[in-house]
C-alpha cells in the first residue's frame, strides 16, 4: 500500500512515517538522524553526536540481537542465505539464528525486524510465571516426592520415566531446590525443607575434609585382594558394612548394602556394638540371603569387626578390610549411611529404635528410585534377581 495509506492506519502523520523509513527517530524536541546528527527543531542546532546509528543507540546487552542484527536477517533471508551463512556474517550461533526466525515470522508475512524487536523485548521482563505455581499436578507430584524423602533429582527423573509423553509434568532438580531455598521462586511449602535429606532452609558449602577411620590390626584379608567381579559389580552379592553411631558412641545400628542393586540391611543392635553382638546381627541377618547373595563382605577396619573369621565361617562369605583412612573404597555404604543420616540424626540415642522400625527405614530406602540404577528402585532391583535364579 502506499505510504500515506500505511501513516493513516498506523496512526500517525506520513512525515513521521517518512522518517521511519530514513532512520530517523525523535526524541523530545530533538530529531536524531542515523548519521548522528541531532536537529533540535525549536532553536534549529544542528549537532554531530559521534555514536552508533539510532537503532542502537540504547543498546541492552551484547548477547541479544539488536534491531540491526534482525534487519540484517530479514536481508538475508529474502535474498535466499542459509540460516550458517547469516550466522556467520552476524558472528552468532545458527541455533540462535533458526530460534529467533522460528519465534517471530508471521504468516503469510515472513520474518519482520521491527515485529520481532517488539516482541523480544515483551518477552524480556522479569520475573516469568513458574511451572510449579502454574502446574497444580506437578506441584503435587514433587510435593508427594518430598514427603517421600525423594530428592529433587530422583523426583525430577521419575517425572520423566512416569509421564514419558507429557512435557507439561517436567521440572529440573535446580528449580525444585529453587522453589525451596528461596522464597517467591515457586509454590512449594517453605516447611517442605525439612523433607530434604540435609534438612536445612538454605544451601551451605561442602565440606569434604578427610574422615578418620579407626584401625583394625588382627589378621585381615585386605580389599586389594578382593576378585575383579566385586570392583566393577558386574556379579551381584556383593555386600558393603559399617556402623552408624549415636551419641558418644554409646549406640550403633548396623548397615549392610548390596553393590549391584543397592539394597539396604539394616542390623539391630540394642545393647552394644562388641565384636560379639556384631558378630551374631551379622549371622542372623545374612543367614536369611540365598546362597547366591552370599559373595563377600568388604568393611573398615574397626575393632566390632574382631570375630570377622566367624563370620566367614558361619555364613559361608568371604569378610575384606578396607585399607586404613580410606573411606572411598567402601563408596556404596558410605552414601548410605549418609541417606540414613536422616532418620538417624547424628548425636541421637539409636537404642530407642527397635527392629520394626529398622525395617520400616529400610523398606523406604529400598523404595527410591536411584539414578545409578537407571531410576528403578533396589528393591526391584533385588526382586529381578531373585526371580531370575
Amino acid at each position: 500500500m502506499r505510504r500515506s495509506e500505511a501513516a493513516r492506519q498506523v496512526g500517525v502523520h506520513v512525515r513521521t512515517a517518512h522518517d521511519w523509513d530514513r532512520g530517523i527517530r525523535q526524541s523530545g524536541h530533538k530529531r536524531i538522524h542515523p548519521d548522528g546528527r541531532v536537529i533540535d527543531y525549536t532553536s534549529g542546532v544542528t549537532t554531530i553526536v559521534p555514536s552508533v546509528p539510532a537503532a542502537l543507540a540504547d543498546p541492552i546487552h551484547a548477547r541479544y540481537l539488536s534491531l540491526l542484527e534482525r534487519e540484517k536477517i530479514r536481508d538475508m533471508t529474502v535474498a535466499g542465505a542459509s540460516l550458517r551463512s547469516i550466522a556467520a556474517v552476524l558472528r552468532r550461533s545458527p541455533s540462535t539464528i533458526s530460534r529467533e526466525i522460528a519465534r517471530n515470522t508471521v504468516p503469510e508475512r515472513g520474518y519482520l525486524p521491527y515485529a520481532a524487536h517488539r516482541a523480544a523485548a515483551t518477552r524480556r521482563p522479569r520475573p516469568k510465571p513458574r511451572k510449579l505455581e502454574t502446574s497444580p499436578r506437578l506441584r503435587a507430584f514433587v510435593t508427594t516426592g518430598l514427603q517421600f524423602h525423594w530428592s529433587p533429582e530422583q523426583i525430577s527423573h521419575t517425572l520423566i520415566k512416569t509421564y514419558p509423553d507429557d512435557q507439561e509434568m517436567r521440572v529440573t532438580h535446580e528449580t525444585i531446590y529453587q522453589a525451596l531455598y528461596l522464597q517467591g521462586r515457586g509454590g512449594l511449602r517453605r516447611e517442605l525443607t525439612a523433607a530434604l535429606r540435609t534438612g536445612r532452609a538454605r544451601r551451605k558449602t561442602q565440606n569434604t575434609g578427610d574422615a578418620r577411620r579407626p584401625r583394625f590390626v588382627d589378621p585381615m584379608v585386605m580389599i586389594s585382594e578382593r576378585p575383579p567381579e566385586v570392583e566393577d559389580r558386574a556379579v551381584p552379592g556383593h555386600w558393603e558394612g559399617d556402623l552408624i553411631t549415636g551419641t558418644l558412641n554409646q549406640s550403633a545400628i548396623g548397615t549392610l548394602v548390596e553393590r549391584t542393586t543397592r539394597y539396604v540391611m539394616l542390623l539391630h543392635l540394642p545393647h552394644d556394638h562388641t565384636a560379639e553382638s556384631v558378630r551374631d546381627a551379622l549371622i542372623s541377618t545374612i543367614g536369611t540371603l540365598p546362597e547366591h547373595l552370599r559373595g563377600s563382605l568388604t568393611w573398615d577396619q574397626g575393632s566390632e569387626m574382631a570375630a570377622h573369621r566367624t563370620v566367614k565361617t558361619d555364613t559361608g562369605m568371604n569378610v575384606y578390610f578396607c585399607d586404613p583412612a580410606s573411606p572411598w573404597q567402601r563408596g556404596t555404604n558410605e552414601n548410605t549411611n549418609g541417606l540414613l543420616r536422616q532418620y538417624f540424626p547424628k548425636g541421637t540415642d539409636l537404642n530407642i529404635y527397635g527392629p520394626e522400625d529398622l525395617e520400616h527405614v529400610a523398606q523406604e530406602l529400598n523404595a527410591r528410585p536411584r539414578k545409578t540404577l537407571d531410576w528403578d528402585t533396589p528393591a526391584e532391583r533385588l526382586r529381578d534377581l531373585l526371580f531370575s535364579t
